[in-house]
């Protein structure tokens, strides 16, 4: 019996080396950074032809308040108040229809003086009973959008220096791009939908940045956790891991957190659907930007697997006596 050790196939398992092909997750997660790359780009050029349609907060008007006894359809009211109110005007309502606020520019007819509401009683029939006329200044806006701003940059360096020193300031720099995707597509879909832009939207695009870090922090720290394993995986297999062993919890939270935002949409009114569409939208491009560019922009500028092995080898010399 010959009893020579029968060499293996190079394609034997004790061989086999990390194919280097990407895998079909990594196709849809490259997929999905050109989709986030594209919608980052239609966002600026919405921004930069149509620009926002900032409203009343931001650019100062005058706000009339009144009541009816019966309740109204909202159309039906808009069209009969066109014939009364010629300058241009936004009105929103309670959810009975009853309660009314309308929103005039700086220099409408017809604005503190509640006397056309008199007589657009006496025309429409309805038992109208004035509330409120007040001036809204831009002022306020103006410096909510600078102080806004000024924070949001803060809070953009605060954020960077501490990633760069919980994580690594690759990991930091996909985390702070997902972040501006999640703001800039927000505020991309305001522009071309020409939807008014007010103080409710800003708190929404606030929560959205809350939000959208949280989820990239979670897959940087599990793609830090797999990087220090000893594995002989390529970088796109270690983040396929990372992304794939989070995904389940990203999809729970975010689903959890549309149905409330949807409930809001539905039941909350119209004061309260510009917020509820901004959040709504954040969320959703949040979960895509935290898959697709938190984990995929740190290995294109050059985050490689040894990294953290190398950052454990040390940590364990220093503490050798």
């Amino acid at each position: 019996m010959n009893n020579k050790l029968i060499p293996r196939h190079p394609s034997s398992t004790a061989n086999q080396q990390p194919t280097s092909g990407l895998s079909s997750f990594s196709k849809f997660r490259i997929a999905g950074f050109y989709l986030a790359i594209t919608l980052m780009a239609l966002s600026l050029l919405g921004l930069g032809f149509k620009g926002l349609n900032l409203g009343l907060d931001f650019t100062g008007g005058y706000m009339t308040e009144f009541t009816t006894e019966q309740s109204i359809d909202k159309t039906q009211m808009q069209q009969q108040l066109s014939e009364v109110l010629h300058d241009g005007f936004e009105l929103n309502s309670s959810a009975a229809n009853t309660q009314w606020n309308i929103r005039q520019a700086v220099g409408a007819e017809n604005v503190i003086d509640k006397a056309w509401l008199t007589t657009f009683s006496n025309q429409s029939g309805y038992s109208i009973t004035p509330q409120d006329s007040t001036f809204i200044g831009s002022q306020v806006g103006a410096e909510l959008i600078d102080n806004g701003s000024l924070a949001l940059l803060v809070a953009a360096i605060a954020m960077m220096l501490y990633l760069t020193w919980r994580f690594e300031w690759r990991l930091a720099c996909g985390s702070l791009v997902a972040l501006v995707h999640d703001v800039l597509v927000v505020l991309g879909l305001f522009a071309w939908l020409g939807l008014p832009f007010d103080l409710t939207v800003l708190a929404s695009v606030l929560a959205i940045i809350g939000y959208s870090l949280n989820d990239s922090i979670v897959i940087g720290d599990k793609l830090r956790e797999v990087m220090g394993a000893k594995t002989a995986n390529s970088m796109n297999d270690m983040i396929d891991t990372a992304v794939k062993s989070t995904l389940t919890r990203s999809l729970i939270t975010s689903g959890t957190t549309l149905a409330t935002i949807g409930a809001i949409w539905i039941f909350g009114g119209q004061p309260l659907q510009g917020f509820a569409i901004g959040l709504f939208a954040g969320v959703v491009f949040g979960t895509l930007s935290s898959i697709a560019l938190s984990a995929t922009i740190p290995q294109l500028i050059g985050l490689n697997k040894d990294f953290y092995r190398h950052r454990e080898q040390e940590l364990l010399l220093d503490k050798a006596p």
